[in-house]
Order: structure tokens, then sequence, then C-alpha cells
């Protein structure tokens, strides 16, 4: 009898059970069948997940299951050791995944791959990337710089996505640097800061007398990245006429100058960024669909920083060094107080903004450790901020009640600061209508429901933040939640009361 098509693969499988294993293609995936161990892991049964959606059951997971399937199934091949984050009671956990593809199922109509799951080791410093610039050991970096590496010798175009402040060019010259196109030129250009009248000109270049004011012939930003790669940044804001001109280009290789009567061939990787969803762009009638097909190929997605708060240590390190070499002298490090105001936080403008706020500080800072106090008048200004225009950039109006930027450092009603400074200041960080009143101690063991509930409606409904909020790890809140006999639904009451 020939060997079934699941057979037929069962090299590709891990040596040991599978703790998870689904079957589907393209982005639908269900589950077949889980461990009992990962079951246990999950605080449920195995019951309780066949038959269910991969994207729905792991919806938090970093990097997505859903993507590491589709891409072990369609290359064929395991993916070994991939950093994995998964969403448990408790908290998340840090985990190693080995993927492999398990063949076609046994109608022909779909396929299968399996998920093993093992502990992660403890990061050391030695393992924390820094990537060209990308800094980080968190699995959300871990999965930017494995695709990084994965994209890097294609010569297809990219789609960089993230938040303003993400660090999209950092992950654009990563790119670049690690392709085979690295002795060639790397240009870069953000389509939102050139003038619409001029944007054509400055992408496909003009001739001599063009227009008033062409007083020599002009190479575009095409013609300089000819054997390289163009960076274009914002490309969610090119004007529809110009998003025609540049789909010709890419499906011709060949430019013509703003006035010229030539076609130049070029040789272009083009790279490009937006903090805008493009497919909304599209819905929206602001960007062209078929330009969308043809530069989104390939897609990274940057998470924001407040998805990563595990990287904010060796991010303030990375960043303190380079002070340090730029301004010719050293500081040490931040001390707790001040790493946990930092970690309570929520970022609106990502790393851009951490890099800022710490160089403020270190100019700021005559002593070797960065005290919680050298903090304090950002804070103020921070909460001078109109909690609707945080991520304008991003084009995200946040609800006034459920914005977690705001809530981060003014609570809905405040009876004490929700971030851990106790004794760093002589009033609480609260809204400026509150009434100051002098601090008592917080910490893990004064917490009280009541707390946990303010925390919970300032943080919008998400216990990952309110965790942060309270200054306390997302496990250590759950305890607390067990402890006081308090439930999510509890808390969702607390809220609509």
């Amino acid at each position: 009898m020939a060997p079934s098509a699941e057979n037929s693969s069962a090299s590709h499988l891990p040596a040991l059970a599978p703790d998870l294993v689904v079957c589907g293609s393209a982005g639908h995936w269900r589950i077949e069948r889980v461990s009992p161990g990962l079951a246990q892991f999950l605080d449920a049964t195995p019951e309780q997940f066949a038959g269910r959606s991969l994207g729905t059951v792991f919806a938090d997971s970093v990097p997505s299951l859903v993507d590491l399937a589709r891409e072990a199934a369609g290359r064929g091949e395991p993916l070994e050791a991939v950093p994995v984050r998964l969403s448990v009671p408790g908290g998340g956990r840090a985990l190693v995944a080995q993927v492999a593809p398990g063949g076609l199922t046994e109608d022909y109509r779909a396929q299968r791959v399996a998920f093993r799951f093992q502990p992660a080791a403890p990061v050391s410093d030695e393992q924390i990337q820094d990537f060209h610039g990308i800094v980080g050991g968190s699995p959300a970096i871990a999965e930017v710089v494995r695709k990084i590496g994965l994209y890097a010798a294609s010569d297809a175009s990219v789609v960089i996505t993230g938040e303003t402040g993400t660090g999209k060019e950092l992950v654009a010259r990563a790119l670049h640097r690690e392709s085979p196109r690295r002795q060639g030129p790397y240009v870069v250009m953000n389509c939102a800061a050139i003038a619409e009248d001029l944007l054509e000109s400055e992408l496909f270049g003009h001739e001599k007398g063009a227009f008033t004011g062409a007083v020599r012939a002009h190479r575009g930003r095409f013609e300089r990245a000819h054997g390289g790669s163009l960076f274009l940044d914002e490309i969610g804001d090119m004007p529809l006429h110009t998003q025609s001109k540049l789909l010709r280009v890419l499906e011709a290789g060949r430019i013509e100058r703003v006035g010229g009567e030539q076609e130049h061939q070029v040789d272009v990787r083009v790279l490009c960024a937006t903090n805008v969803p493009l497919e909304r762009a599209v819905s929206e009638g602001r960007f062209r669909a078929d330009l969308y097909h043809r530069v989104a190929v390939l897609r990274i997605h940057l998470p924001p920083l407040r998805d990563r708060v595990e990287d904010l240590p060796q991010l303030v390190r990375h960043f303190l060094d380079l002070f340090n070499r730029k301004y010719g002298r050293v500081i040490h490090r931040l001390t707790p107080e001040a790493m946990h105001i930092l970690q309570a936080y929520l970022w609106p403008g990502n790393v851009r903004e951490l890099r800022n706020v710490l160089e403020r500080v270190y100019v700021e800072t005559q002593a070797e450790v960065i005290g919680a106090r050298a903090f304090r008048e950002w804070i103020r200004e921070r909460q001078n901020f109109a909690p609707g225009g945080w991520d304008l950039d991003a084009g995200v109006e946040r609800n006034r009640n459920q914005s977690p930027v705001y809530a981060s450092f003014q609570p809905q009603r405040p009876q004490r600061s929700l971030l851990p400074v106790t004794g760093v200041f002589d009033a609480e960080i609260l809204p400026p209508e509150a009434k100051v009143r002098t601090a008592r101690p917080v910490g893990p063991s004064h917490l009280d429901a009541e707390e946990i509930r303010q925390a919970y409606q300032a943080a919008g409904g998400n216990l990952a933040a309110a965790a942060r909020l309270l200054g306390v790890h997302r496990a250590t809140l759950y305890r607390h939640l067990n402890k006081l006999g308090v439930s999510r639904e509890d808390l969702t009451r607390g809220e609509k009361e």
C-alpha cells in the first residue's frame, strides 16, 4: 500500500510527540489536537481545543502561530528554535518553538503542521540582539530579526509597518546591509516630507527646463539608487497620480524624467514603510489596490514599545552607552524607581520618544546614576497632552475613557498614583484637577480590589496594562485577583457601574 501523504512527510515531524497539531492553508488554520502537557500549561483540557481556530485560541502569541504555520507549510522545511511568547493564565511565557510541516491531510484538502514547545532559557546580556541598531531580546524583536534574515536575499518589495518611532528605517537599512545589494547605494525618501508638486521630480528626476526653476538636469532617487535599495518612508501619503507612475516603474523597471523623452533602465529594490494601515487606505480609495499588491509582497511588522517592555532595560543601556560616547562622560544606569516609571508608561512615541526622554534627563543629570526625580518634569508635561491626541500619526483617535497612554499617568478616578514612585516626589502624579495629598507606600502587598479595579478601568480593560500601571508583574496581579476572589467579570461589572 502506498504511504499516505502524512507518512510521506513524517521525516519533518519532531522526533517527540508534538504539543500542537494544526491543519489548514493560507490564513485559515484549525487545531487538530493539543498535548496534555500544553493543555495543562494553558490551564485547560485537550478536548477544549479540538476544531477551534488557531488564530483565535492563540490570538496574542508573538509571533503569530498562524504566520509560522503558513511559513513552515510553504517552505516544506521545519522552522527551528523560533522564540515565541504565549499568553497563559498568570502572564506571558517565553518559549522556543519548532514548527514542522506534516504533509497533506488524509483528504488532500489541507496541510498539516506540528508545533513543539520548550521553555526558553533566560536571556543573557550576550544574547540581547543589537542587530544593525535593532536592540532587544524579546520574541517580537527576535521575529523581526528572523524575517530580515529571511527576506534579505530576495529582491521582492517589502512593506515595513508599525507605529511612529518604532524604528522602521532601522529595519529597512538592515535589509539592505544584509542583502546582496549591500555594496550598492541605499537611498531614503520621505514621501510625506516633500511637496506634492516636487515629489515626481524627486522620485524620477527632471530634465533641464522641464519647469520654472529647473536650471539643470536632476537625477531622481530611483537613478541614484540604481544597483541598490530605495526606502520610501510614509508611502501611504503618496498622491494617487504619483502612485500610478510608481507602479509602472516597479513593473517595467524603467523611469522617465519629468520633461524627458527617453526612458532609463533602473535596477532598484524598493523598501516601503507606513504607520497607516495600507489596507484601510485602499478601502478608502487613498491608495491604489494594484500598487498595494505590488509593494506588499513581503511584510515585516515592528511591535510598539508597550508590547515589548521586557526590552526596556536593554534599550536604556544602549542609549546610555550612546550618550556616554556622544557627551564624553559616564552615567552608568537608572535607579530601579526610575526604571519602574519607564515601564509603567505606554510610550505613544515608542523608541524614538524613549531616546529623546533619556537624552533630556542625561543632559540634565550631573550624577553617575539617573534617579526617578529626573523624570518629574517630563511626567508633568505628559499629563498636559489631550487624551485623544496621542496616536495622530497612526490615524488613531483614542477614546477618552479607554486611552491606555492617557491612563498610564492619569487614572480615571485617582485616589493615589498608579505609578510605583513612592518617596520620589513631594506630591503624587495626578491630573491637574485632582487634589494633591501625601503618597502612601505602593507595592504588591498593598493592592486591594478597588485599586485593581481602578487600574483595570484606566487601562481600558487590559490586564497586562493594568499590571504595569500598578507596578507589578501580570502574574502577580493574577495571584492577587485569585487571593481576593475577583474575576475579570467582576472588574467588568465594576466598570459598567
